[in-house]
Protein backbone atom coordinates (compact mmCIF):
# COMPACT_ATOMS: atom_id res chain seq x y z
CA UNK A 1 0.00 0.00 0.00
CA UNK A 2 1.14 3.54 -0.77
CA UNK A 3 1.24 6.70 1.33
CA UNK A 4 -0.42 9.68 -0.36
CA UNK A 5 -0.43 13.32 0.71
CA UNK A 6 -3.17 15.40 -0.92
CA UNK A 7 -2.33 19.10 -1.08
CA UNK A 8 -4.03 22.13 -2.62
CA UNK A 9 -3.96 25.91 -2.63
CA UNK A 10 -5.03 26.85 0.90
CA UNK A 11 -8.09 29.04 0.44
CA UNK A 12 -11.14 29.11 2.68
CA UNK A 13 -13.68 27.80 0.19
CA UNK A 14 -14.77 24.36 -1.00
CA UNK A 15 -13.77 24.54 -4.66
CA UNK A 16 -10.55 22.51 -4.53
CA UNK A 17 -11.51 20.26 -1.57
CA UNK A 18 -14.69 19.23 -3.41
CA UNK A 19 -12.56 17.62 -6.15
CA UNK A 20 -9.78 16.28 -3.90
CA UNK A 21 -11.69 14.81 -0.96
CA UNK A 22 -13.64 12.14 -2.92
CA UNK A 23 -10.48 10.88 -4.64
CA UNK A 24 -8.60 10.84 -1.33
CA UNK A 25 -11.50 8.96 0.25
CA UNK A 26 -11.52 6.40 -2.58
CA UNK A 27 -7.80 5.70 -2.12
CA UNK A 28 -8.22 5.42 1.66
CA UNK A 29 -11.05 2.93 1.08
CA UNK A 30 -8.64 0.87 -1.03
CA UNK A 31 -6.37 0.57 1.99
CA UNK A 32 -3.84 3.29 1.26
CA UNK A 33 -2.47 5.69 3.87
CA UNK A 34 -3.91 9.12 3.00
CA UNK A 35 -3.56 12.58 4.48
CA UNK A 36 -5.11 15.83 3.25
CA UNK A 37 -3.58 19.26 3.79
CA UNK A 38 -5.85 22.29 3.71
CA UNK A 39 -6.17 23.70 7.25
CA UNK A 40 -8.59 26.51 6.31
CA UNK A 41 -11.85 26.23 8.33
CA UNK A 42 -14.36 25.32 5.59
CA UNK A 43 -12.12 22.74 3.86
CA UNK A 44 -11.30 21.11 7.20
CA UNK A 45 -15.02 20.54 7.79
CA UNK A 46 -15.27 18.70 4.48
CA UNK A 47 -12.13 16.67 5.23
CA UNK A 48 -13.50 15.68 8.64
CA UNK A 49 -16.92 14.85 7.17
CA UNK A 50 -15.20 12.40 4.84
CA UNK A 51 -13.43 10.71 7.73
CA UNK A 52 -10.01 11.59 6.35
CA UNK A 53 -6.88 12.60 8.23
CA UNK A 54 -6.49 16.35 8.08
CA UNK A 55 -2.86 17.46 8.15
CA UNK A 56 -2.40 20.56 10.29
CA UNK A 57 -0.38 23.69 9.60
CA UNK A 58 3.21 23.23 10.83
CA UNK A 59 4.55 25.29 13.71
CA UNK A 60 6.29 27.81 11.49
CA UNK A 61 5.82 31.57 11.24
CA UNK A 62 3.32 32.54 8.57
CA UNK A 63 4.90 34.93 6.08
CA UNK A 64 3.27 38.30 5.55
CA UNK A 65 1.09 38.02 2.43
CA UNK A 66 2.16 40.28 -0.42
CA UNK A 67 -0.36 39.89 -3.21
CA UNK A 68 -1.83 41.75 -6.14
CA UNK A 69 -5.34 40.35 -5.77
CA UNK A 70 -6.68 42.54 -8.56
CA UNK A 71 -4.17 40.98 -10.97
CA UNK A 72 -5.06 37.47 -9.85
CA UNK A 73 -8.73 38.30 -10.29
CA UNK A 74 -8.35 39.53 -13.87
CA UNK A 75 -5.53 37.11 -14.85
CA UNK A 76 -5.37 35.99 -18.46
CA UNK A 77 -4.08 32.55 -17.43
CA UNK A 78 -2.50 30.58 -14.60
CA UNK A 79 0.85 32.32 -15.11
CA UNK A 80 -0.69 35.72 -14.38
CA UNK A 81 -2.79 34.32 -11.54
CA UNK A 82 0.32 33.15 -9.71
CA UNK A 83 2.02 36.47 -10.44
CA UNK A 84 -0.80 38.17 -8.56
CA UNK A 85 -0.97 35.62 -5.75
CA UNK A 86 2.80 35.49 -5.15
CA UNK A 87 4.07 38.96 -6.01
CA UNK A 88 6.91 38.92 -3.47
CA UNK A 89 9.88 36.55 -3.23
CA UNK A 90 9.90 36.43 0.58
CA UNK A 91 6.20 35.57 0.72
CA UNK A 92 6.67 32.80 -1.84
CA UNK A 93 9.75 31.54 0.02
CA UNK A 94 7.91 31.45 3.34
CA UNK A 95 4.96 29.55 1.89
CA UNK A 96 7.35 27.13 0.16
CA UNK A 97 9.07 26.50 3.51
CA UNK A 98 5.67 25.58 4.95
CA UNK A 99 5.01 23.23 2.03
CA UNK A 100 8.42 21.61 2.46
CA UNK A 101 7.78 21.11 6.17
CA UNK A 102 4.34 19.55 5.60
CA UNK A 103 5.63 17.16 2.96
CA UNK A 104 8.76 16.17 4.86
CA UNK A 105 6.80 15.52 8.06
CA UNK A 106 4.18 13.39 6.32
CA UNK A 107 6.83 11.59 4.21
CA UNK A 108 4.51 10.51 1.39
CA UNK A 109 5.36 8.15 -1.43
CA UNK A 110 3.38 10.40 -3.79
CA UNK A 111 2.20 14.01 -3.55
CA UNK A 112 -1.25 14.57 -5.10
CA UNK A 113 -1.88 18.27 -5.63
CA UNK A 114 -4.50 20.66 -6.94
CA UNK A 115 -3.39 24.19 -7.86
CA UNK A 116 -0.81 24.82 -5.13
CA UNK A 117 2.29 26.37 -6.65
CA UNK A 118 4.31 25.98 -3.45
CA UNK A 119 3.32 22.36 -2.80
CA UNK A 120 4.23 21.41 -6.38
CA UNK A 121 7.50 23.31 -6.08
CA UNK A 122 8.25 21.56 -2.79
CA UNK A 123 7.52 18.14 -4.34
CA UNK A 124 9.97 18.93 -7.17
CA UNK A 125 12.61 20.13 -4.68
CA UNK A 126 12.21 16.92 -2.69
CA UNK A 127 12.20 14.85 -5.91
CA UNK A 128 8.95 13.13 -5.00
CA UNK A 129 6.51 11.69 -7.56
CA UNK A 130 3.80 14.27 -8.26
CA UNK A 131 0.22 13.81 -9.47
CA UNK A 132 -1.74 16.95 -10.29
CA UNK A 133 -5.55 17.04 -10.35
CA UNK A 134 -6.88 20.17 -12.02
CA UNK A 135 -9.39 21.63 -14.41
CA UNK A 136 -8.15 22.09 -17.94
CA UNK A 137 -7.44 25.83 -17.65
CA UNK A 138 -4.94 25.18 -14.83
CA UNK A 139 -2.76 22.91 -16.98
CA UNK A 140 0.06 24.49 -19.03
CA UNK A 141 -1.38 22.90 -22.19
CA UNK A 142 -4.43 25.12 -21.78
CA UNK A 143 -4.83 28.22 -23.89
CA UNK A 144 -5.65 30.14 -20.73
CA UNK A 145 -8.72 31.53 -19.01
CA UNK A 146 -9.62 34.06 -21.71
CA UNK A 147 -10.08 31.57 -24.53
CA UNK A 148 -12.56 33.92 -26.24
CA UNK A 149 -9.87 36.51 -26.97
CA UNK A 150 -8.17 36.20 -30.35
CA UNK A 151 -4.59 36.19 -29.13
CA UNK A 152 -2.73 35.36 -25.96
CA UNK A 153 -0.87 38.48 -24.77
CA UNK A 154 2.82 38.21 -25.52
CA UNK A 155 3.90 39.83 -22.25
CA UNK A 156 2.08 38.56 -19.18
CA UNK A 157 3.03 39.04 -15.57
CA UNK A 158 4.89 36.06 -14.11
CA UNK A 159 6.43 35.04 -10.80
CA UNK A 160 8.74 32.48 -12.41
CA UNK A 161 11.83 34.53 -11.51
CA UNK A 162 10.93 34.17 -7.82
CA UNK A 163 10.11 30.48 -8.32
CA UNK A 164 13.49 29.82 -9.91
CA UNK A 165 15.30 31.85 -7.27
CA UNK A 166 13.79 29.71 -4.51
CA UNK A 167 14.20 26.47 -6.48
CA UNK A 168 17.91 27.26 -7.00
CA UNK A 169 18.34 27.76 -3.25
CA UNK A 170 17.37 24.09 -2.91
CA UNK A 171 19.27 22.79 -5.92
CA UNK A 172 16.18 22.46 -8.12
CA UNK A 173 14.83 23.99 -11.32
CA UNK A 174 14.89 26.04 -13.38
CA UNK A 175 11.37 26.18 -14.79
CA UNK A 176 10.35 27.96 -17.98
CA UNK A 177 7.01 29.07 -16.46
CA UNK A 178 5.36 28.91 -13.07
CA UNK A 179 2.45 27.18 -14.81
CA UNK A 180 4.72 24.27 -15.73
CA UNK A 181 4.56 23.17 -12.09
CA UNK A 182 0.86 22.38 -12.63
CA UNK A 183 1.92 19.49 -14.89
CA UNK A 184 2.62 16.49 -12.70
CA UNK A 185 4.36 13.24 -13.55
CA UNK A 186 0.72 12.30 -14.03
CA UNK A 187 -1.85 15.04 -14.73
CA UNK A 188 -5.55 14.28 -14.29
CA UNK A 189 -8.15 16.67 -15.69
CA UNK A 190 -11.44 16.55 -13.79
CA UNK A 191 -13.45 17.33 -16.90
CA UNK A 192 -13.69 16.15 -20.47
CA UNK A 193 -12.42 17.39 -23.84
CA UNK A 194 -15.87 18.92 -24.26
CA UNK A 195 -15.85 20.90 -21.01
CA UNK A 196 -12.09 21.47 -20.80
CA UNK A 197 -10.52 21.67 -24.26
CA UNK A 198 -6.74 21.96 -24.27
CA UNK A 199 -4.06 22.49 -26.89
CA UNK A 200 -2.68 19.05 -27.80
CA UNK A 201 -2.49 17.48 -24.33
CA UNK A 202 -0.35 14.35 -24.40
CA UNK A 203 0.28 11.61 -21.86
CA UNK A 204 0.78 11.69 -18.96
CA UNK A 205 -2.38 13.87 -19.18
CA UNK A 206 -5.72 12.10 -18.86
CA UNK A 207 -9.32 13.24 -18.64
CA UNK A 208 -11.21 11.50 -15.84
CA UNK A 209 -14.49 13.43 -15.72
CA UNK A 210 -15.94 15.24 -12.70
CA UNK A 211 -14.92 14.54 -9.13
CA UNK A 212 -17.50 15.94 -6.70
CA UNK A 213 -17.65 15.10 -3.01
CA UNK A 214 -20.80 13.68 -1.48
CA UNK A 215 -21.10 11.05 1.24
CA UNK A 216 -22.48 7.76 -0.04
CA UNK A 217 -25.40 7.93 2.39
CA UNK A 218 -26.07 11.65 1.92
CA UNK A 219 -29.70 12.73 1.94
CA UNK A 220 -31.41 16.06 1.63
CA UNK A 221 -33.28 17.25 4.73
CA UNK A 222 -37.01 16.56 4.88
CA UNK A 223 -37.87 20.25 4.63
CA UNK A 224 -36.62 20.25 1.03
CA UNK A 225 -39.32 17.75 0.05
CA UNK A 226 -41.83 19.70 2.12
CA UNK A 227 -41.32 22.66 -0.22
CA UNK A 228 -43.24 20.70 -2.82
CA UNK A 229 -42.86 20.91 -6.58
CA UNK A 230 -45.54 23.45 -7.44
CA UNK A 231 -42.92 26.21 -7.54
CA UNK A 232 -39.47 25.98 -9.15
CA UNK A 233 -36.67 25.21 -6.69
CA UNK A 234 -33.54 27.32 -7.14
CA UNK A 235 -30.27 26.45 -5.44
CA UNK A 236 -28.33 29.63 -4.76
CA UNK A 237 -24.73 28.66 -4.03
CA UNK A 238 -22.68 31.64 -2.90
CA UNK A 239 -19.29 30.16 -2.06
CA UNK A 240 -17.36 32.53 0.19
CA UNK A 241 -19.31 35.83 0.26
CA UNK A 242 -16.45 37.79 1.86
CA UNK A 243 -12.97 36.28 1.64
CA UNK A 244 -11.50 38.94 3.87
CA UNK A 245 -14.35 38.91 6.37
CA UNK A 246 -16.67 41.82 6.99
CA UNK A 247 -14.00 43.84 8.81
CA UNK A 248 -11.61 43.84 5.83
CA UNK A 249 -14.05 45.03 3.19
CA UNK A 250 -14.52 43.94 -0.42
CA UNK A 251 -12.06 41.77 -2.31
CA UNK A 252 -12.36 41.09 -6.06
CA UNK A 253 -13.15 37.39 -5.50
CA UNK A 254 -16.11 37.97 -3.13
CA UNK A 255 -19.37 36.27 -4.09
CA UNK A 256 -21.75 38.46 -2.12
CA UNK A 257 -22.84 39.99 -5.44
CA UNK A 258 -24.49 36.65 -6.25
CA UNK A 259 -26.58 36.74 -3.06
CA UNK A 260 -27.57 40.36 -3.51
CA UNK A 261 -28.62 39.78 -7.12
CA UNK A 262 -30.76 36.77 -6.27
CA UNK A 263 -32.52 38.54 -3.41
CA UNK A 264 -33.30 41.57 -5.55
CA UNK A 265 -34.56 39.53 -8.50
CA UNK A 266 -36.36 36.67 -6.76
CA UNK A 267 -37.81 38.04 -3.50
CA UNK A 268 -41.27 38.52 -5.01
CA UNK A 269 -41.20 35.69 -7.55
CA UNK A 270 -43.16 32.42 -7.24
CA UNK A 271 -40.04 30.33 -6.58
CA UNK A 272 -38.35 28.67 -3.61
CA UNK A 273 -34.71 29.58 -3.10
CA UNK A 274 -32.28 27.57 -0.98
CA UNK A 275 -29.11 29.50 -0.14
CA UNK A 276 -25.91 27.75 0.94
CA UNK A 277 -22.38 29.14 1.25
CA UNK A 278 -20.24 26.05 1.82
CA UNK A 279 -19.76 26.28 5.61
CA UNK A 280 -19.24 30.06 5.40
CA UNK A 281 -20.88 32.53 7.76
CA UNK A 282 -23.57 34.64 6.14
CA UNK A 283 -22.54 38.33 6.24
CA UNK A 284 -24.64 40.50 8.52
CA UNK A 285 -25.08 43.00 5.69
CA UNK A 286 -27.43 40.53 4.00
CA UNK A 287 -29.97 41.07 6.77
CA UNK A 288 -33.26 39.18 6.92
CA UNK A 289 -33.91 36.98 3.91
CA UNK A 290 -37.21 37.17 2.00
CA UNK A 291 -39.93 34.64 2.97
CA UNK A 292 -39.29 32.47 -0.11
CA UNK A 293 -35.59 32.08 0.80
CA UNK A 294 -34.09 29.58 3.21
CA UNK A 295 -30.42 29.54 4.21
CA UNK A 296 -28.37 26.63 5.61
CA UNK A 297 -24.58 26.32 5.85
CA UNK A 298 -24.17 23.23 3.67
CA UNK A 299 -26.11 20.64 1.68
CA UNK A 300 -24.88 17.58 -0.28
CA UNK A 301 -24.14 19.09 -3.65
CA UNK A 302 -25.02 16.36 -6.13
CA UNK A 303 -28.31 15.61 -4.38
CA UNK A 304 -29.23 19.28 -4.15
CA UNK A 305 -28.32 19.97 -7.77
CA UNK A 306 -30.40 17.00 -8.93
CA UNK A 307 -33.42 18.21 -6.94
CA UNK A 308 -33.15 21.79 -8.23
CA UNK A 309 -34.66 23.31 -11.34
CA UNK A 310 -31.88 25.90 -11.56
CA UNK A 311 -28.52 26.69 -9.95
CA UNK A 312 -27.26 30.24 -9.43
CA UNK A 313 -23.59 30.57 -8.56
CA UNK A 314 -20.30 32.43 -9.06
CA UNK A 315 -18.80 30.24 -11.76
CA UNK A 316 -16.42 28.21 -9.61
CA UNK A 317 -15.33 25.06 -11.41
CA UNK A 318 -16.68 22.69 -8.76
CA UNK A 319 -20.05 24.46 -8.85
CA UNK A 320 -20.08 24.12 -12.64
CA UNK A 321 -19.24 20.41 -12.54
CA UNK A 322 -21.74 19.71 -9.76
CA UNK A 323 -24.49 21.17 -11.92
CA UNK A 324 -23.35 19.38 -15.06
CA UNK A 325 -23.02 16.05 -13.25
CA UNK A 326 -26.66 16.40 -12.19
CA UNK A 327 -27.85 17.75 -15.54
CA UNK A 328 -29.05 21.01 -13.97
CA UNK A 329 -28.78 24.33 -15.85
CA UNK A 330 -27.41 27.50 -14.29
CA UNK A 331 -27.35 31.27 -14.31
CA UNK A 332 -23.81 32.35 -13.46
CA UNK A 333 -22.38 35.63 -12.16
CA UNK A 334 -18.62 35.05 -12.54
CA UNK A 335 -16.46 37.03 -10.14
CA UNK A 336 -13.00 36.42 -11.69
CA UNK A 337 -11.61 35.67 -15.15
CA UNK A 338 -11.08 32.01 -14.19
CA UNK A 339 -14.76 31.80 -13.23
CA UNK A 340 -15.77 33.70 -16.35
CA UNK A 341 -13.92 31.08 -18.36
CA UNK A 342 -15.93 28.31 -16.69
CA UNK A 343 -19.17 30.23 -17.19
CA UNK A 344 -18.52 30.85 -20.89
CA UNK A 345 -17.81 27.16 -21.42
CA UNK A 346 -21.17 26.34 -19.81
CA UNK A 347 -22.91 28.87 -22.03
CA UNK A 348 -21.16 27.49 -25.13
CA UNK A 349 -22.51 24.05 -24.23
CA UNK A 350 -26.00 25.57 -23.92
CA UNK A 351 -26.30 24.69 -20.23
CA UNK A 352 -26.11 28.18 -18.72
CA UNK A 353 -26.69 31.89 -19.10
CA UNK A 354 -24.07 34.37 -17.92
CA UNK A 355 -24.51 37.79 -16.31
CA UNK A 356 -21.26 39.74 -16.05
CA UNK A 357 -20.75 41.93 -12.96
CA UNK A 358 -19.09 45.33 -12.97
CA UNK A 359 -16.73 46.67 -10.31
CA UNK A 360 -17.73 49.60 -8.14
CA UNK A 361 -15.31 52.34 -6.96
CA UNK A 362 -15.01 50.72 -3.51
CA UNK A 363 -13.89 47.39 -5.00
CA UNK A 364 -17.25 45.65 -4.71
CA UNK A 365 -19.24 44.22 -7.64
CA UNK A 366 -22.75 44.80 -8.92
CA UNK A 367 -24.92 43.61 -11.81
CA UNK A 368 -27.86 44.73 -13.91
CA UNK A 369 -30.84 43.31 -11.95
CA UNK A 370 -33.16 43.39 -14.95
CA UNK A 371 -30.74 41.38 -17.09
CA UNK A 372 -30.27 38.87 -14.29
CA UNK A 373 -34.01 38.50 -13.68
CA UNK A 374 -34.68 38.01 -17.39
CA UNK A 375 -32.06 35.28 -17.67
CA UNK A 376 -33.33 33.43 -14.61
CA UNK A 377 -36.84 33.39 -16.11
CA UNK A 378 -35.45 32.38 -19.50
CA UNK A 379 -33.65 29.32 -18.12
CA UNK A 380 -36.57 28.29 -15.92
CA UNK A 381 -39.10 28.49 -18.75
CA UNK A 382 -37.09 27.13 -21.65
CA UNK A 383 -36.44 23.37 -21.89
CA UNK A 384 -33.35 23.82 -24.04
CA UNK A 385 -30.94 24.64 -21.21
CA UNK A 386 -31.94 21.61 -19.15
CA UNK A 387 -31.77 19.40 -22.23
CA UNK A 388 -28.27 20.67 -22.94
CA UNK A 389 -27.18 20.12 -19.33
CA UNK A 390 -28.51 16.58 -19.38
CA UNK A 391 -26.74 15.87 -22.65
CA UNK A 392 -23.44 16.98 -21.13
CA UNK A 393 -24.16 14.93 -17.99
CA UNK A 394 -24.59 11.79 -20.08
CA UNK A 395 -21.25 12.46 -21.75
CA UNK A 396 -19.11 13.31 -18.75
CA UNK A 397 -20.10 10.27 -16.70
CA UNK A 398 -18.49 8.01 -19.30
CA UNK A 399 -15.04 9.10 -18.10
CA UNK A 400 -15.19 7.31 -14.76
CA UNK A 401 -14.83 10.24 -12.37
CA UNK A 402 -13.54 9.47 -8.89
CA UNK A 403 -13.14 5.74 -9.52
CA UNK A 404 -11.03 6.31 -12.62
CA UNK A 405 -8.92 8.97 -10.91
CA UNK A 406 -8.20 6.69 -7.95
CA UNK A 407 -7.34 3.80 -10.28
CA UNK A 408 -4.88 5.88 -12.28
CA UNK A 409 -3.21 7.29 -9.15
CA UNK A 410 -2.93 3.81 -7.65
CA UNK A 411 -1.36 2.46 -10.85
CA UNK A 412 1.00 5.44 -11.00
CA UNK A 413 2.17 4.81 -7.42
CA UNK A 414 2.76 1.16 -8.23
CA UNK A 415 4.83 2.14 -11.25
CA UNK A 416 7.05 4.20 -8.94
CA UNK A 417 7.70 1.08 -6.87
CA UNK A 418 5.43 2.25 -4.04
Amino acid sequence: MARFLFTMLVVNDLGLPTRMVPIARALADRGHDVGVFNPAPAPMQLIEEAGLRGVLMPDLPLPTPVMDIALANRAWDVEEFFAGFYSDANFLRGMTDISLSVIRDFAPDVVVDSFSLTDCLAARILKLPLVTINQGTFHPASRGFKFWEAERPAHRASTVAFVNQIAAEHGAGPFARSADLMAGDLSLIVGTPETDPMESPTPPVAYVGPAVWQKSNAELPAWIDALGREKPLIWLYAGNPRYGGESVGPTPFDSIVVIRAAIEALKDEPVNVVLTAGHQAMPKEIGTLPPNFRSVPYLPGLAMAARSDLMIHHGGYSSVMTGLAAGTPAVIIPTATERESNARRMATLGAAEVVMPTSTPDGDKTIDPEEFSAKVKQVLKSPTHRAAARKVAASIHQYGGVTEAARRIEEFAASQGK
